[in-house]
């Protein structure tokens, strides 16, 4: 599956839910898909949890 597909299933999905539940539906399924990304890059190792310490402490910016 390329990341076309994946996007599109990603709007759809959120169009879903603003449609169904409303603006709050939206903002709670995104925040629930925000979570669920960031513990998936954690448990797979591709994140690093000092540079994500830095960056909300302030001491690293992204750019």
């Amino acid at each position: 599956m390329n990341l076309s597909v994946v996007c599109a299933a990603f709007g759809a999905f959120l169009a879903f839910m603003a449609f169904v539940f409303g603006f709050w539906g939206f903002v709670v399924s995104a925040v629930f898909i925000a979570v669920g990304a960031f513990v998936g890059r954690a448990a797979g190792g591709k994140l690093d949890w000092r540079g994500v310490l830095d960056a909300l402490t302030g001491r690293r910016s992204s750019s």
